[in-house]
């Protein structure tokens, strides 16, 4: 086993050419595989209006990969609760809860994971004000907590599920402090605010019962192949999405290409590059190198990685490799 525990984020990428179908399939055997090579939790994570993602019905799917296995954790990375009801969320996850004792985790974030125009469709009646966010979280505990209120979740009342805060920005890790939560950074495509976040939420965390100490996971994009040449080549499917979200186009999972072309300008190279900055790919030594220098300078609790990989195969091996060096440290 390693030392430092490793888990998945899948955001259940749906590849040009392909439907969600196939991705909710590809995820359960993911999930399966993921399980079987150690990893500690598999988080999805609730995005909407993106045709390349097809993880917006978040909690039906938690259940449905839950089904698939039998011991990993299986969990929300995350719910963005400005989008939704406290109460529904917690009636959702004790109900999940309930169907897989002692498996379920409830990772929380701030942001719409959406345009505004999709994001004013999502909250209907409700204000869904950010500012309201830590009032909705305390809201959300205690439909899990033993005091019976007025409302109740039902199931959810007493079944102490573990919280979460997510985040990219230095507010989600001072709210983890405050709150005593564990807390996971974004660094998948925010890497810019990691190292002070961390910082942050280590110097200002305040000790909960479920919490003494601080736990930090952190999360980056791992593309691992048995050869540098292969894995570069698979690196280019995650540079030309962030090159097309850059441009506003949220489109479907790019095929890798040999190289990336010229119809990008060198602003736009810039600032993929600078979204990516804490992506790891690479051949099983050079990985393993930068996974020594990420756990030396984060000092994470957990790492997570989400693997953006068109090729299923591909995806898979990446995925085993991550876990093989991991349980090598």
């Amino acid at each position: 086993m390693s030392a430092i525990p490793y888990s998945v984020l899948d955001l259940v990428p749906v590849p040009e050419g392909s439907l969600p179908a196939e991705s909710f399939r590809r995820s359960r055997e993911l999930a399966q595989h993921a399980e079987r090579w150690g990893y500690q939790r598999y988080w999805l994570a609730e995005h909407h209006n993106m045709p390349g993602i097809a993880s917006a019905a978040t909690s039906v799917l938690i259940g449905h990969l839950a089904g698939a296995t039998h011991t990993m954790r299986i969990g929300a990375g995350g719910i963005m609760l400005p989008n939704h009801a406290p109460l529904v969320i917690a009636e959702q996850f004790g109900t999940l809860a309930s169907l897989y004792p002692d498996r379920i985790d409830l990772g929380l974030g701030r942001a719409p994971g959406t345009d505004q125009r999709t994001m004013r469709a999502l909250r209907r009646l409700r204000s869904g004000e950010v500012d309201d966010f830590p009032a909705d979280v305390r809201e959300l505990m205690s439909y899990f907590g033993d005091e019976i209120g007025a409302v109740q979740a039902v199931p959810g009342q007493g079944l102490h599920l573990p919280i979460w805060l997510l985040g990219s920005s230095l507010y989600s890790a001072q709210l983890a402090a405050a709150m005593g939560l564990p807390f996971g950074f974004a660094s998948h495509f925010a890497p810019a605010l990691l190292l002070q976040a961390l910082e942050i939420y280590r110097s200002q965390y305040r000790p909960s019962v479920r919490w003494p100490k601080p736990y930090a996971v952190v999360c980056i994009n791992m593309i691992a192949a048995d050869s540098e040449r292969e894995a570069r080549f698979q690196f280019t499917t995650v540079q030309q999405q962030f090159l097309r979200l850059h441009r506003g186009d949220a489109g479907k999972l790019p095929a890798p290409v040999v190289e990336l072309g010229d119809e990008w300008s060198p602003r736009e190279l810039m600032a993929m590059e600078q979204t990516l900055a804490r992506s790891l790919g690479g051949d099983p030594d050079q990985v393993r190198h930068g996974l020594k220098a990420l756990l030396a300078e984060t000092r994470a609790d957990e790492l997570m990685f989400n693997g953006p990989i068109v090729e299923h195969q591909a995806r898979l091996r990446s995925f085993e490799i991550a876990a093989e060096l991991m349980q090598s440290l």
